[in-house]
């Protein structure tokens, strides 16, 4: 199934030679970009390319995989070890982080969500509500943070002079899935509000896997006047998941159902309840000048008992963002500007304990005596500015500049005397440039040319000795990025194709020396480079039938370019945790009567699950479709109709894997998560306009 994409290659190498005898059609249908109220976020990006994929995309997928839907972005990887464990690398940035999503920058409606040390929580919102996504891939956006990976903006439902419509999406599927969705929407010309609950369970592939979520959102807007609008969003999340954890290769070939056997014994979960509060206001001073400002508060109470203790911890987190955008000039010479900046700051409190579920009589986890007791105070400044001048009709260029202050201050609350660990750590200002350059070649394609710097902050952990004492000699991840590409929209055919060349020093390591501890250290140099293309077409097959196959392809080609690890020299092997080879196509029929077909399918190569690269997890191909019908009983009710497979093929593959892993007690490493075998689903949606 490797080779089941060679034939989009060559079906596009063909249009693309005679694509331009063909008569042109609406570009809206094939290229994903929504039209909604994102000016915030386009201006804080100016002329640099992005990557939007909307309800078409998400369509192509399940309600609950829709995380799967990034993976449809060249360069873009999502790694899932269950619903509640995602770790998103752009580019190969963030391949090496243990657990999670780091050294990107996470936004909610232009909210920044990434917490303190520069974690983002995916799984803390429900993404059927969101209309789209828009992809930021390396540190070209200033005005999002100019993180090394590059930043997510997640954008909800916001529809002006709409009806009032109530809509309930129910959706049954195979490991007990029951995903039930409920929403309200009411707009005019000056008031728009949106209240969607969903509830979620579902037991999982394999064993202490079980997984229950509700969440509530609720986005408001009300225009106060010509000039001003003012804006409530309220998020919140509340699931409960257990962990099934990653298991060896041993156990990976016997039966991938299984739970690694201490998380089971534990009966180890997490309890998390999520809070995000953002009141925005916007004035349009006059058609060159507008501004955006949003206050916002974060709340996350997180309960995690684990074979090795108990992790309790709560963090308040509070900021805001402002956005300066305008324009001076003729409108033949209009140099357009953004200024701004945004401050994000958070009081994490955490703790553990023993836990004593070997005494508890086979009943899972038991909370004993306190190990420790920790506060920590986490506070980043983002200052940011544009300024982007047409030099000629067809030359464009943008220069900016991004100002990051990060500062930690660790509070040991557990040990007194001696052995207390508390320290503070200010880290200094960085001064991050950005050059854009776009070059129009026609009226229907683009060059354009990018050259930024970025950083990638350690976590507070990762800064601190193995006797638990800050260490003054660790340094932010720094790294150069250059970027040329093209980008072509003519008729039915789309093709948007990146080289690019980064190179990171100071590269941050975590080292594992615990089963809950963790050291980092500054390692060495890496290089990224590699080549993003994606490619789309639309046949149209007759009157109402149209079909759009499309292809994504990623080569990444990471290594580490100065890598000394203890006595081990690593240099020259390749980055850990990355695919060099990662292909999706997919093809998506519409019908025009309302029935739809689409299938997707991903071919992941192998990956170097050691710096020594003495093991590799097996390449892997997924395919997946669905089947849907849309139709108007009444005037005032549409009913939709969908059913889906994942896995069709029923696949069996790592769908995430932890690199470097050690063995504890002589047990053999755990470095996989077993993806889901075949497995279906069904959803039923109705929606009744009053």
């Amino acid at each position: 199934m490797k080779h089941l994409s060679l034939p989009f290659f060559l079906f596009f190498l063909a249009v693309g030679l005679c694509q331009n005898s063909r008569e042109k059609d609406s570009i809206t249908i094939l290229n994903e970009v929504v039209v909604i109220d994102t000016l915030t976020a386009k201006n804080s990006i100016g002329i640099i390319p992005s990557k939007i994929i909307g309800t078409k995309v998400f369509q192509n997928y399940s309600p609950v995989d829709l995380v799967n839907s990034i993976n449809q972005v060249s360069g873009v990887y999502a790694l899932s070890g269950a619903l509640n464990t995602n770790r998103i690398t752009i580019r190969g940035v963030g391949a090496r982080t243990p657990f999670g999503t780091d050294k990107l920058r996470l936004y909610y409606n232009n909210i920044p969500v990434t917490n303190g040390t520069g974690f983002s929580t995916i799984e803390a919102f429900d993404l059927e509500n969101l209309t789209s996504m828009e992809i930021i891939k390396g540190p070209k956006a200033t005005g999002f943070g100019t993180n090394l990976g590059g930043a997510i903006v997640l954008n909800t439902k916001k529809i002006r002079n709409q009806p009032t419509r109530f809509s309930n999406n129910t959706t049954l599927g195979s490991y007990g899935l029951f995903k039930n969705s409920l929403g309200f929407v009411h707009s005019d010309e000056n008031f728009h509000l949106s209240l969607q609950y969903g509830h979620m369970e579902i037991d999982g592939f394999r064993e202490n896997n079980r997984f229950e979520r509700d969440g509530i959102l609720l986005n408001s807007n009300f225009k106060l006047s010509s000039k001003s609008e003012i804006g409530l969003l309220v998020n919140h999340i509340d699931y409960t998941a257990q962990i099934a954890s990653s298991i060896s290769q041993s156990a990976f070939d016997e039966d991938p159902t299984q739970a690694a056997f201490t998380w089971r014994s534990a009966q180890g979960f997490e309890s998390n309840n999520y809070t995000l509060i953002g009141l925005s206001h916007t004035y349009k001073h006059s058609a060159k000048l507008r501004n955006t400002t949003s206050l916002f508060y974060t709340y996350l109470d997180h309960y995690e008992p684990r074979p090795f203790n108990i992790l309790d911890e709560y963090t308040n987190g509070y900021g805001f963002r402002t956005l300066f955008s305008g324009a001076l000039g003729t409108k033949r010479k209009n140099l357009k500007y953004t200024f701004g900046g945004e401050l994000y700051k958070d009081e994490f409190t955490w703790g553990t304990f023993e836990n004593l579920y070997e005494e508890n009589n086979g009943n899972g986890s038991l909370q004993g005596d306190r190990l420790s007791d920790n506060k920590e105070f986490r506070r980043q400044f983002n200052g940011f500015a544009t300024v982007a001048y047409p030099i000629s009709p067809k030359f464009t260029a943008q220069m900016g500049i991004n100002i990051n202050k990060t500062n930690y201050d660790f509070r040991d609350l557990f040990n007194t005397g001696a052995l207390n660990k508390s320290a503070e750590r200010n880290f200094k200002a960085l001064f991050l440039p950005s050059l854009d350059i776009t070059y129009v070649l026609g009226d229907d394609s683009e060059l354009y040319a990018n050259f930024s710097r970025g950083f990638s902050n350690p976590s507070l952990e990762e800064t601190l000795t193995p006797d638990g004492i800050i260490n003054p000699d660790i340094k932010q991840e720094t790294g150069t990025n250059y970027e040329m590409g093209i980008r072509k929209t003519d008729g039915a055919f789309t093709i948007e194709a990146a080289l690019y060349h980064m190179r990171i020093n100071d590269l941050l390591v975590a080292e594992r020396i615990g089963d809950d501890q963790f050291i980092g250290r500054n390692a060495g140099k890496t290089q990224h480079q590699g080549l993003d293309l994606d490619l789309s077409y639309r046949l149209s097959l007759s009157e109402k039938i149209s079909a759009t196959p499309f292809v994504s392809y990623t080569f990444s080609n990471h290594s580490f370019i100065d890598f000394v690890d203890g006595d081990e020299d690593f240099s020259g092997n390749q980055l850990t945790g990355v695919p060099k080879h990662r292909i999706v196509s997919g093809l998506q029929t519409n019908f025009g009567n309302g029935l739809y077909w689409n299938t997707t399918h991903q071919f992941v190569d192998k990956i170097s699950l050691r710096d020594e690269e003495t093991l590799f997890s097996d390449s892997f191909s997924v395919i997946n479709t669905r089947l849907g019908y849309k139709t108007a009983l009444f005037n005032e009710l549409l009913l939709g109709i969908d059913f889906g497979i994942n896995n069709v093929f029923n696949t069996k593959y790592a769908q995430s894997v932890l690199i470097n892993a050690n063995s504890f007690g002589g047990r053999e490493p755990r470095y996989f998560y077993p993806g889901n075998d075949r497995n279906y689903y069904g959803s039923l949606k109705l929606s009744y306009t009053l």
